[in-house]
Formats: structure tokens, sequence, C-alpha cells
């Protein structure tokens, strides 16, 4: 991986970090799916004015399918049902459940592109899920108090994210990176329409809330999944979707900086695992003449 998509993988995974906190602030308010619908409408209106000015519409029109299937599985789901965790679950832990995404997409790979995985990946992705699990214990004392169902509809969610990374490469690895990230979330908000507007909710939501829906559909959405879908295309699906592993590391960063929650040995522990983990998964480390 070269130095430059590297540093992209960083960035982007400092700003799905934040999503979560965003999450955390906005869905009460909003409600999941009216939340899921706005910031994928956001993120479509933010998106199509750049790919009409830099690119064309067309392809919009020529892989509508694909696109409108991809914003199912990258967008329109995942983000509802992530939205539902945000109401019982701690910032913290959603993002290290959703770090459960670099596995399936694994599984996924392996099954559907026939991708076998290497020595080194399955061990990267072990020790990643080692520092995962040490997160967790550092963050909840191995004591979930939260609702099952919210634990399963991050489960579920990321499972989804690697189908939709793999179906992407799969169907629309002709398409540019902006006409995909553009097209899904047009996709992603024809799915949610019918049960956001539904679902709207009763009560005015704050400027709190407003603006924590603003930074999900402009940055945590609109911006990351220009460089998602670039990265995809520069390094394929399953490198791609190693990201997930140092979400949890910045997002729980984020909320010791901005909400004073404690960084204890644990988590510092738990986060250098799973960076090595990424590094090897990624094949950072080892050379691949020593592999």
């Amino acid at each position: 991986m070269k130095p430059s998509d590297l540093a992209e993988l960083l960035l982007l995974a400092a700003i799905w970090g934040a999503s979560f906190l965003f999450m955390r602030i906005s869905s009460p308010e909003f409600g999941p799916l009216t939340l899921a619908l706005l910031r994928v409408g956001g993120a479509s209106l933010f998106l199509l004015p750049l790919l009409a000015l830099r690119q064309s519409l067309q392809p919009l029109r020529r892989h509508a399918l694909g696109l409108i299937g991809a914003g199912f599985l990258n967008s329109a789901l995942p983000f509802a049902l992530y939205a539902y965790a945000a109401l019982h679950l701690p910032t913290g832990l959603s993002s290290i459940l959703n770090a459960t995404v670099p596995m399936w997409g694994g599984l996924v790979a392996w099954v559907w592109l026939g991708q076998a995985p290497t020595r080194w990946r399955v061990l990267g992705l072990l020790l990643g899920f080692a520092g995962v699990a040490a997160l967790v214990g550092a963050k909840t004392g191995l004591s979930f108090d939260a609702s099952l169902w919210a634990v399963l509809a991050c489960v579920f969610a990321t499972l989804n994210y690697a189908i939709g990374a793999v179906a992407v490469k799969k169907w629309l690895s002709e398409v540019p990176p902006l006409a995909v990230a553009t097209g899904s979330q047009i996709g992603a908000t024809l799915w949610l329409l019918p049960l956001g507007l539904w679902a709207w909710p009763a009560q005015a939501p704050s400027a709190t809330a407003w603006a924590s829906l603003a930074a999900l559909a402009l940055l945590c959405t609109g911006v990351a999944y220009i460089f998602y879908f670039r990265l995809m295309a520069r390094v394929g699906p399953t490198n791609a979707v190693t990201v997930t592993f140092l979400i949890p590391v910045f997002a729980i960063l984020w909320g010791a900086l901005f909400l004073s929650e404690a960084l204890s040995l644990g988590m510092l522990g738990g986060g250098v695992l799973v960076l090595l983990g990424t590094a090897l998964a990624l094949g950072l480390w080892p050379h691949r003449g020593q592999a």
C-alpha cells in the first residue's frame, strides 16, 4: 500500500470514528429511520453537484440498478441499524462492534471472489479481533447491559458493509469512485424515503442535533464515501474494509478528548493490537519478500 493510500485510510478512520459520536447525539431526537434518511439525503445533495461539475452524470443512468443495490448494502440498511444501536449502546462499544467488518469482508471475498486469505492476513485478523476484545473488556468490563437487539443490529450492519464492499468491486469496478459514492447515496435515499418520512419526529430536534446531522451527512458520509470508494478502487475491497480496525481507536480517542471519557491502559493496549493486526492484514509488515 502506498503512503498516500495509508494516509487516506487513517483520515477515513478518524472521520468515521467521529460518526459514532454524532449518531449518539442526534439519533434520540430524530429517530433511527429519519436520521438515516437525512444523512444519505444530505450526502446526496452534497455529492451530486460535485459529480456534475467534475465528471458526468452519465454513470448514474448507465449503472442505476447496481448503484441502488450498493446504496442499500453500504448505506441504507447499515446506517438505520447503527442509528438504532446508538439509542442503546455507548459510542465506544458501537465502534468496536463495527470492527468486525474485516472478518466478514474476508469471508465474503473468499466465498464470492475465491480470494483465500494468506497466513499473514489470518494472523492480522486474529490479532485485530484480540485487540477488539481487549477494547470491549476495557470499555465495558465485559458486562453487556445494552440491548441484545442493538448488538445484533451492529453485527448485521457490519455483514452488510462487507457484502456491499465486495458487490461494488464485482458490479461497479469500472465506475469512477465519485459516481459510485454519489449514486449509492441517491439509491440509499430512495430506499429510506418512505420509512424516514413515516417516522418523522413529532417534536422539532434541537440545534445540536441538527449540527450533528450536518456533520454526519457532509463529512462522515459525503466526504468519507469519496475516500472509501477511491480506496476500494486502489487497494481492493478486502483491504479497504480493514479501515474498521482503526475506527474504534479514533472513536475512543474523540470520546476522551471531547466527552472526557476515560482512556485506560487496557484501551491503549487494545489499540496497539488493533494497529498491529491492521498492519498485518494490509500487508504493511512483514514485507512480501519476508512473507
